[in-house]
């Protein structure tokens, strides 16, 4: 597993080719792009701000602290986007990619759902939003790297964890999603069940996360960009308990 540091490499107008590692590290440490206007210390706003009015404010400091001091970015921006990374993220509230990998808009495009889970390759589903998504990245957008991340106090490894096939359906969805995950949920309870249920869940995250990667290895776009040498595979947890980031190469 590799090492740990605050975030990736940012993209510039054109982008750099992450198969070179020795001249463009995956990760590093430090800001993104040089000439990019970063915001200040984040805030907390005011808990007696209404729904709507709470996103308000936060536009206008959006507004003010990136927009507004950015225009040769958004300008960019106005005629399509070149992301170089694909990020798969969890939904959770607490670990938006954009905000722990100070990725600027435009760098990244970015799928969330419950445990940064991928499903393997298939065909004639009416309605796959993520099989939708890695075509578009991979094919029409052209990312050059896929990145998939998992995080400390994952609650849908949790609820994947403690997930008994007998038990009655107590939900609509939530049980069949993490169901992606069973067969290392079997694995992580063979092999670790000398362990806590806290540690159980954080070698099922790292785990979720190399399915994820196995899983994206059966799309045939991807297979078929992964041939040629034009995109990575990388697999990552952040601890937000100790403020930490690690990444991995695919295997």
């Amino acid at each position: 597993m590799g090492g740990c540091c605050s975030c990736f490499l940012a993209g510039k107008p054109k982008r750099e080719n992450p198969m070179h590692p020795s001249r463009e590290p995956i990760t590093r440490s430090g800001s993104s792009a040089a000439g990019y206007h970063h915001p200040p210390p984040m805030v907390t706003y005011s808990e007696g701000l209404g729904a709507a009015n709470r996103l308000k404010v936060g536009f206008r400091t959006f507004k003010k602290n990136i927009y507004d001091p950015n225009p040769m970015l958004f300008d960019q921006l106005k005629s399509g986007q070149s992301p170089k990374y694909m990020v798969f993220a969890c939904s959770d509230s607490r670990v938006c990619p954009s905000v722990t990998l100070d990725l600027k808009p435009g760098e990244a495009f970015t799928v969330r759902n419950i445990a940064s889970l991928v499903p393997a390759y298939q065909q004639n589903v009416m309605h796959s939003s993520i099989g939708s998504a890695i075509e578009f990245a991979v094919t029409i957008l052209k990312v050059e790297c896929i990145v998939v991340i998992a995080h400390s106090c994952c609650g849908g490894i949790k609820e994947l964890l403690t997930l008994k096939e007998d038990r009655p359906r107590t939900n609509h969805f939530i049980d069949d999603w993490v169901k992606i995950g069973l067969d290392i949920k079997k694995k992580v309870e063979r092999v670790y069940a000398f362990l806590s249920f806290d540690e159980q869940c954080t070698k099922l995250e790292i785990e979720a996360v190399n399915l994820s990667l196995r899983n994206l290895k059966t799309y045939p776009f991807v297979m078929d960009r992964l041939a040629k040498g034009t995109l990575v595979l990388i697999g990552a947890r952040y601890d937000f308990l100790c403020g930490s980031f690690q990444t991995w190469n695919e295997f």
